[in-house]
């Protein structure tokens, strides 16, 4: 089974990816891990994309992510997409408690990346503004489009 599980940051992806990785027994594959570099500098589609085959290159696996520039690769792929849709009050909860835990823990992400105070809560390149920004116009985009 080749699965692919797509929402807006804080929906649970990650969580969900996982739990269902676990459960069928085929490999978990986080597209954010392919996709960032060290010092929070995203991969080019020269870079992205072929890992990103070569990971999917498997009969099974559960895929966490959306990432539309990967589209025509993991869609090719899938034979599911599962779109987590929750209310905006409960993904802008997880998606704060998310961030403030990594803050506070010094949680090591991708390439060794660690979010910041600094950065989550007073720059664009926050998590917290992209999520506030593209919740509604991503979901109308992915409701659209699946």
């Amino acid at each position: 089974m080749r699965i692919n599980v797509i929402g807006t940051a804080g929906s649970g992806k990650s969580f969900f990816s996982k739990r269902v990785a676990q459960k069928l027994n085929i490999p978990y594959v986080e597209l954010e891990a392919l996709a960032w570099k060290s010092n929070w500098t995203e991969s080019t589609d020269e870079e992205l994309f072929p890992n990103l085959l070569e990971h999917l290159s498997s009969d099974n696996w559960v895929l966490d992510g959306n990432y539309s520039r990967t589209r025509h690769i993991k869609w090719k792929q899938c034979q599911m997409v599962v779109y987590l849709d929750l209310p905006f009050r409960i993904v802008f909860f997880r998606l704060i408690r998310r961030t403030l835990f990594r803050i506070f823990t010094g949680k090591e992400l991708w390439a060794g990346n660690k979010e910041t105070f600094w950065r989550q809560f007073f720059t664009r390149d926050s998590v917290i503004w992209w999520g506030l920004s593209n919740f509604f116009p991503k979901r109308k985009y992915y409701l659209i489009d699946s």
